[in-house]
Parts: structure tokens; C-alpha cells; sequence
């Protein structure tokens, strides 16, 4: 085997292992606090496609399979994403091998990135960036392995995970990119003659061939998403994704990664793996101009500070470093869990303003008592069908029962399964498409407004429910007035 650039340590089995406990139990623990993310209630009740015009397959799959062998509840779907957290730990602590990291490197790694706001949210919902804790730093492990071992068969095992991954995101892609460009932009340059590397090239856009095959077909459906995405979320997004290249990890740990930008343009023993810098600057690069989602960031910081551990170790040279390192590791994770979990009791949550920072557990809060707002309000009226705004709403009358009266929505991939019967007539329209809606209905009035009893600020607190009666076009036609990406 070609030889190493960097000194070899052994693993820390020890403190990676109790990592994983420590962190799988605590996610075990919260995993039914609060209740359902809106993704998790969509994605249990999408029927097993190709594709979706929102995402690839892979999570949703995920979800049923998850409720399928142990039961419809949110701790079963919780499962996947607690298992792609946990597994996150091994491959984080071996990328800090991988850069000559000591056993003391890998455990400030593992136990860092255990605590890191990243690790514990996406570990705790499930959402498809929680497949990408595995992922990203998988792919990044690979293509360090490649360059650092002077083994080009690593790039045949980074093109594997970067096309097997393409089925659940697309995001993938700019990894790819990253890792071009920063091979061409800083080297080693002559892997671009390597047959390994095009070898890894063909097996990655051989197993993407069925996530571009549904776009071709389907007319690009995620450019619409994106630009769907961009539309809503960019002027906010080009803003916060800069306090949360800190956020996502704790400030403690954005020195981590701070160092590993800084030492791989510095050490000299480094300068193989400098396109990991070039890699971080696509990812943000691509963050800042699409204006999408400000987490997506979220895999290559990890990985950093996994590299950046390594220096940090050597710094902590001394009983009284280390210790003070461990503080400051621990008062890092506390601060995370508590943007990241489910830690307060709900009452106080919605008292405690955490809403407007943790915007996933908010979005927790409510599910099954708005549910039972609009079954009440349908089961008044005799209503024909309801009509939600969201997937959140669709799904939570889906999961916590709608009195038998047919749910449908145009949201995301919701429109193309099912509309409103050509009949109908008594419409319950529940969420932020009542305003528009009123326009196309003889008559429309507010039977009810959403509350979720504890205070909480998410996206349906407060939201109107109306009964609408005598649509003005039939629902053939109507139906494409309610169908909207976001």
C-alpha cells in the first residue's frame, strides 16, 4: 500500500465508543418530547416513488420502513436519525486520525461534534440532512484517504458514497465540485490523470443515474424547488448562514475549524489537503448565491473541526490545557443542546422566547391539537374535504385522524395525490393559503384560528380556519390555484 503523508496513531476505540453511547442515549431519551416535525409527518404518509418533486426517495423510504418494523410513533421514525448521528462519531474521529491526529485529537473530536448543535439536531429529527452526517463526512474521509495515502483507490469508495447518496440529496454534488475545484485550484493536480480518480468519477454518475433520469423526466423539478427555496428563504439565509457557521457547532468549536483553515494553508506536512479549504468556500459560496437552506453547511464544518482537532490537541499539551478544554467542550455542548433539544418542559419553551432561535423544536409543538381544531371544525359543518396549506397540517391530520373526511393539499408533492372530489362543496381551508382562497369561493367564513395551548411561535399558531361553500370553477381547474413549492 502506497505510504502515508501524516503520523499514524491508533484509534481511540474507547472514547469513540462511549461517544456514541452517551450521545444515542440522550437522543433516545428526547426522542417523543415534544411531538412530530412537520418533515417527519410528511414524510411517513408519502406513497414509495422514484422521486418526489421536492426530494429524492431515500428519506421518506427511510420513515416508512422505520414506522413499518416498529410502529407508527415519532421515536420509531427517530430511530434513523439517531442512528446517522451516532455513526457520524467513527468517521469524524477517523478523519482526525487521517491527519495525524493523536488518540487525545480524536476524543476532543468525537466528544466535541457529540455536543455540536448540528450532531444533535439533525440526531434528533429526522430530516434529510440527517443522512448527511454520515454522508459528507464519509466523502470527505475517502478523498483525505486518497491524497494523504497516495492510494487512488480511495476515490473509487468517495464516488460510491457521493452516487449512492444522490437518492436521497443533490446537495451532494457541490461536495463533488468542491473537492474538483479545490484539486484544481490547489492540488495535487495530477490526480486529474489519475484513472482511480475517473474511475470514481464514472461510478458516482452511474449510480446517480436514476435520481437524474426522474429530473430529466419530470422537467428538473429541483431547479424549481430551489429557485421555490430561494425565493422564500434568501434574503434571511444570505444573512444568518454566517453567525451559523458558529452556531452549528458551538463557538467553541468554530476555533476548531478555524485552526484547520489556518493550518492547512500553513503546514507545510498539510499542503496535500489544502482543497479542503477550497471545498468549505464552494459549500459557502453555493450557500450564499442560492439562498436556500443556511444549514447546509452543516457536513463540511464537521468534518473540519474533526481536522482541526488535531492541532487543538497538540496545544493541549498539558493536564491543566486538557482541562481546560474539556470545560469548555462540555459548556459548548450545554449551549448547544439547548438551541438543538427539546430540553424545557413545552409550557416554558413557549414562555421562554427559544422559539425564534430553535425553530425545529418549535415546529415540534402542536400537531395532534390543531388536528383535532379542524376535525372539530369539519365534523361541524359536514365537510366534504379539507384542504391544508402545508404538509405539516396534511400530515398531522393524516397521523392524528380527520374524522373521515378527505384531506388534500398542493403543497410539494402533496398536489399530485389527489384533489377534492368534482362534488364538493363545503371546503374546510385550514393555514396561510385562507387569505387567497377566500377569491375563489362563493362564500367564506373563519370557523376557528389554530392554537397550540403553550405559546409556541411556529408557522401555524394563529393560522385561520375557514369554511368555504360554492366554489366559482370546478376543481379540475381550482386544483392548480392551490398547488405551491416551498
Amino acid at each position: 500500500m502506497p505510504g502515508r503523508s501524516f503520523e499514524w496513531h491508533p484509534f481511540a476505540r474507547a472514547h469513540v465508543i462511549t461517544a456514541m453511547v452517551a450521545l444515542a442515549i440522550v437522543l433516545a431519551v428526547l426522542s417523543p418530547e415534544y411531538g412530530y416535525h412537520r418533515d417527519e409527518l410528511y414524510f411517513r404518509m408519502l406513497p414509495p416513488a422514484w422521486g418526489y418533486v421536492d426530494q429524492p426517495p431515500v428519506t421518506p423510504l427511510l420513515a416508512r420502513a422505520a414506522v413499518f418494523l416498529f410502529g407508527d410513533s415519532v421515536v420509531a421514525v427517530r430511530i434513523v436519525a439517531l442512528a446517522c448521528a451516532t455513526a457520524s462519531l467513527p468517521l469524524l474521529a477517523l478523519i482526525t486520525r487521517e491527519v495525524g491526529g493523536s488518540r487525545l485529537a480524536q476524543a476532543l473530536a468525537v466528544w466535541g461534534m457529540a455536543g455540536a448543535t448540528l450532531t444533535l439536531m439533525f440526531g434528533h429529527v429526522l430530516l434529510t440532512t440527517s443522512l448527511d452526517l454520515v454522508v459528507w463526512p464519509a466523502v470527505l474521509l475517502f478523498a483525505i484517504r486518497a491524497v494523504g495515502r497516495d492510494d487512488g483507490r480511495w476515490w473509487l469508495a468517495t464516488g460510491t458514497v457521493i452516487g449512492a447518496s444522490t437518492a436521497n440529496k443533490l446537495l451532494v454534488v457541490v461536495l463533488m465540485i468542491g473537492i474538483a475545484v479545490g484539486l484544481a485550484l490547489l492540488g495535487p493536480r495530477r490526480w486529474f490523470a489519475s484513472r482511480w480518480l475517473w474511475g470514481g468519477v464514472a461510478i458516482a454518475g452511474l449510480l446517480a443515474v436514476p435520481s437524474a433520469f426522474y429530473q430529466a423526466t419530470h422537467g428538473w423539478p429541483q431547479l424549481a424547488m430551489g429557485a421555490a427555496l430561494s425565493g422564500d428563504n434568501s434574503g434571511e439565509v444570505r444573512i444568518m448562514m454566517w453567525p451559523m457557521l458558529v452556531l452549528l457547532v458551538g463557538p467553541v468549536l468554530a476555533v476548531f475549524w478555524v485552526v484547520a483553515v489556518v493550518r492547512l494553508l500553513r503546514r507545510p506536512a498539510w499542503k496535500p489537503l489544502r482543497f479542503l479549504v477550497i471545498v468549505f468556500g464552494v459549500v459557502v459560496l453555493f450557500v450564499f448565491i442560492g439562498g436556500t437552506q443556511f444549514y447546509y453547511t452543516a457536513g463540511v464544518l464537521g468534518a473540519l473541526v474533526a481536522v482541526g482537532a488535531a492541532g487543538v490537541a497538540e496545544w493541549a499539551h498539558s493536564r491543566s490545557r486538557r482541562i481546560v478544554i474539556s470545560i469548555l467542550l462540555a459548556v459548548n455542548a450545554v449551549g448547544c443542546a439547548i438551541s438543538a433539544l427539546p430540553l424545557l418542559p413545552v409550557q416554558i419553551f413557549g414562555a421562554s422566547g427559544l422559539a425564534a432561535v430553535n425553530s425545529a423544536a418549535a415546529d415540534q409543538v402542536g400537531w395532534e391539537r390543531y388536528a383535532e381544531q379542524v376535525r372539530a371544525v369539519a365534523a361541524s359543518v359536514d365537510a366534504d374535504v379539507i384542504v391544508a396549506s402545508n404538509y405539516g397540517e396534511m400530515g398531522a391530520l393524516d397521523r392524528f385522524g380527520s374524522g373521515d373526511v378527505p384531506v388534500v393539499s398542493g403543497h410539494n408533492a402533496l398536489w399530485e395525490m389527489g384533489r377534492p372530489a368534482d362534488d364538493a362543496d363545503t371546503v374546510v381551508i385550514v393555514g396561510g393559503q385562507a387569505s387567497r382562497a377566500q377569491r375563489w369561493f362563493g362564500s367564506c367564513e373563519v370557523a376557528g384560528e389554530l392554537d397550540n395551548g403553550v405559546n409556541v411561535e411556529n408557522e401555524e399558531q394563529g393560522m385561520p380556519v375557514l369554511v368555504c361553500t360554492d366554489p366559482h370553477e370546478r376543481w379540475p381547474e381550482l386544483w392548480d390555484r392551490f398547488r405551491h413549492l416551498d
